[in-house]
């Protein structure tokens, strides 16, 4: 199975973007199987691309209808997305929690045998 089957709510419109030191970006959050990406859409307006193994952790907050998500990385930023619409807040939420806890079957390579002192 794919982590993209497990995707809920694949994209949701409205989303605000907030960090620390730079303006709000509004846009679209779309979240596949490898980043959460945020864009607006708009032409001299950055986006966000964001790794999915670079989430370190996550909070839910509630207000009404509007949740948010802030998002701890492991390279210490710290984002904040305000979603509107509760349901739709849990299913990005719950779909960024199940890919970190999701088991990736990773290639490794095996140095067996090789060399290390001869550089050719």
């Amino acid at each position: 199975m794919e982590f993209a089957e497990l995707i809920k709510t694949p994209r949701v419109d409205g989303v605000v973007l907030r960090r620390p030191f730079l303006p709000t970006v509004e846009g679209t959050l779309c979240l596949t199987g490898h980043h959460l990406i945020l864009s607006s859409r708009q032409d001299n307006t950055e986006e966000l691309w964001l790794l999915h193994a670079n989430i370190d952790a996550i909070e839910k907050r509630f207000v009404g209808s509007l949740g948010t998500i802030v998002v701890k990385c492991k390279d210490l930023r710290v984002i904040q997305l305000d979603i509107p619409g509760m349901e739709e807040c849990l299913n990005i939420a719950s779909s960024i929690e199940v890919r970190r806890d999701y088991s990736l079957h990773v290639l490794y390579w095996n140095s067996k045998g090789m060399n290390r002192n001869n550089a050719g």
